[in-house]
């Protein structure tokens, strides 16, 4: 029997520890009499699927940077009242069909999508292929886990796009027809249902949480049937609508069976200390029983950038630095209010959250800036035998953990609530527990009482309440990681969140420079000066994981609300300078930041917009230029884009 498919260059290289080093030669030829001989070749080609997930213009980089779109947690400033002239400004929501990231994302996406697809017909028709055949049977079940989340990627952000599961080379028109975005993740949902009784729990898996395991399948059907339940923007006008179709309940019950599936496993937990799991990535430590359900499993010096555009900047001459962590980019950046949401006995708050950053001379310096440092993972909390070198910036190797046990506990819980108009009963009592576990983590043992049970128990009186107790939940235990955008637009909050941040930058900048607006009396307090001081490391991984001497670290006498100076020894660092004095009004970073949807100053909108009836964020992106002009017409482009 002979098939033809697309056998891809690559070279396998060997595992060290427990993390898979791959290397893969971008190029590929085409060959039309060739069928597996193998379980080898198998592995081969399966190892290329899997290679299309390592580029930095999709989830090395660009996922987490260029398409993680400002809101209340992710935030990037932007000070151009006009559209950056490459179109790539879709952190602002006015981004173009022209910009070169787009089209190469797409690519990338569309190019481990063909490689899945060639992988799973080639395997299905070659003569080593048998049902009976377990290992098989999993290698099939990872091609489609993967092809789904390249799919469900590209539906998020920009809805109905083309679909198929046959290589190219199996079909009629080189221009593969656009589908609706609920057949997509409808058919993508029954596919991994029938794939996940062939497929293995992490801790049975060789290289387990770097490989699509049975947990991770459950999960992404969860993700899935949670995105195809949710509100979405669809074209009507421009920018289009939001809404969500009449059978969302249905997909909020599959949603809550799965995540149930994953839970009622207990093939994985939350025992780490919420750093830790991050810290491990950072140290290339892969549990496969914890947190982590699917680490993207990056190359040291060869691939992805987590750890060098996240964790506060570090500074170099030339490139080089003084000591063995390289330098820091520190680009991926949080809002300047978020650690402000967060409980003040929340521990995930001062470990998400970065204040200072390091210059040339290692001389840590307080942030003073339109946002904060996403200090999740930085190169410095590598141990000095995992650090990189001086000259290393990029290519850091670390794992992008790109879905967590928590995330599954808390869909769980949302999914419960909704389908169930509360959480009573037996399977609100398991939901109940499931959104504790993720905040007993989130809390010393001796605030449980008060953060844990007494909290929960308050917000589980009404489904409303324990919804919003999820959506704050979420912000604060998946802050970084570019889910706060997606999450806002399936529970269609995205709009009053963008329009209420742009307000608490525009007002806070405003009463910076003495004007007083409406609901200026919440920040009064805020600490426009922050007092602190620099001290020797404490040399203890749980205050800071660099234990390096070298490495002093900043000590803010109270960071949270305003004081009085403290005394001799302390300086003081002045925030929210947002205000040009000159103009009379905020500085541009204030106005467009959120450009596409509220700005303010010439021709702004903020005033005119009406707080109780916005409009819909166009967070949709634009299907590529190129795509456009290859497809002969076929694809067009809506949501006001030309």
């Amino acid at each position: 029997m002979r098939k033809y498919i697309i056998i891809l260059s690559l070279a396998l290289l060997a595992f060290t520890s427990c993390k898979d080093y791959l290397e893969v030669n971008s190029d590929s030829k085409y060959e039309d009499n060739y069928v597996f001989g193998n379980k080898e070749e198998i592995n081969r080609v399966l190892t290329a699927v899997y290679a299309s997930l390592m580029s930095n213009d999709t989830y090395g980089n660009a996922y987490f940077s260029t398409f993680a779109l400002n809101n209340d947690v992710e935030f990037t400033a932007n000070g151009s009242q006009l559209r950056n002239v490459n179109g790539e400004d879709f952190r602002a929501f006015d981004g173009t069909q022209d910009a070169p990231s787009i089209q190469r994302f797409w690519n990338k996406q569309y190019e481990g999508i063909e490689r899945a697809n060639i992988f799973i017909e080639g395997v299905k028709s070659s003569s080593v292929y048998s049902e009976s055949d377990l290992d098989i049977k999993q290698q099939i079940g990872e091609a489609k886990v993967l092809r789904a989340m390249f799919y469900h990627d590209l539906v998020v952000m920009f809805g109905d796009v083309p679909f198929t599961t046959e290589p190219a080379v199996k079909r009629n028109s080189l221009v593969t027809p656009i589908e609706d975005r609920n057949k997509i993740l409808s058919f993508l949902i029954d596919d991994l249902k029938s794939a996940a009784s062939g497929m293995k729990y992490a801790v049975n898996l060789n290289f387990g949480v770097e490989r699509a395991s049975k947990e991770f399948c459950y999960g992404m059907i969860a993700r899935m049937a949670l995105t195809r339940g949710g509100y979405a923007l669809y074209p009507d006008g421009s920018p289009g609508v939001m809404k969500r179709m009449p059978d969302y309940k249905d997909y909020y019950r599959i949603a809550m069976q799965y995540a149930d599936s994953v839970i009622s496993s207990g093939s994985h937990s939350l025992n780490k200390s919420y750093r830790r799991v991050f810290i491990d990535q950072v140290n290339n430590i892969v549990t496969n029983n914890d947190d982590p359900i699917f680490e993207i499993p990056f190359l040291r010096r060869s691939s992805g950038n987590v750890g060098n555009i996240t964790g506060g900047a570090v500074g170099s001459v030339e490139g080089v630095t003084n000591h063995p962590w390289g330098s820091v980019n520190g680009g991926m950046r949080l809002n300047a209010f978020y650690h402000y949401s967060f409980d003040r006995k929340d521990i995930r708050k001062d470990y998400t959250v970065g204040m200072w950053s390091y210059d040339v001379n290692i001389v840590p310096q307080v942030l003073v800036d339109y946002s904060m440092y996403n200090n999740k993972w930085s190169k410095l909390w590598a141990d000095p035998s995992k650090a990189l070198g001086s000259q290393t910036s990029g290519n850091t190797g670390v794992n992008f953990p790109y879905m967590r046990y928590a995330d599954i506990l808390l869909m769980y819980a949302e999914a419960v609530n909704e389908v169930e108009n509360g959480v009573t009963g037996a399977n609100g009592l398991k939901a109940i527990n499931a959104f504790k576990e993720v905040r007993k983590r989130a809390f010393l043992t001796s605030d449980h009482s008060e953060k844990v049970e007494n909290y929960t128990s308050a917000a589980a009186v009404s489904k409303d309440d324990f919804f919003m107790a999820i959506v704050n939940e979420r912000k604060w235990e998946l802050g970084g990681e570019n889910v706060r955008w997606k999450d806002l637009v399936r529970w269609n909050l995205y709009s009053k969140v963008v329009y209420d941040s742009f307000k608490e930058y525009y007002i806070v900048a405003s009463l910076s420079g003495g004007d007083y607006l409406n609901g200026f009396e919440k920040y009064e307090k805020l600490p426009f000066n922050k007092f602190f001081r620099r001290i020797n490391n404490p040399n203890n991984i749980d205050i800071y994981p660099n234990t390096d001497s070298r490495f002093r670290i900043i000590d803010f006498h109270n960071p949270w609300e305003a004081t009085l100076h403290p005394g001799p020894g302390w300086e003081m660092a002045t925030f929210y300078s947002w205000y040009d004095d000159a103009n009379s009004i905020p500085r541009p970073q204030i106005l467009y930041s959120f450009r596409g949807f509220v700005n303010a100053g010439p021709g702004g909108n903020w005033e005119a917009l009406n707080p109780n009836n916005l409009p819909p964020v166009r967070y949709i992106f634009p299907f590529p230029n190129q795509t456009i002009q290859m497809s002969n017409g076929v694809y067009k482009n809506s949501y006001g884009y030309n």
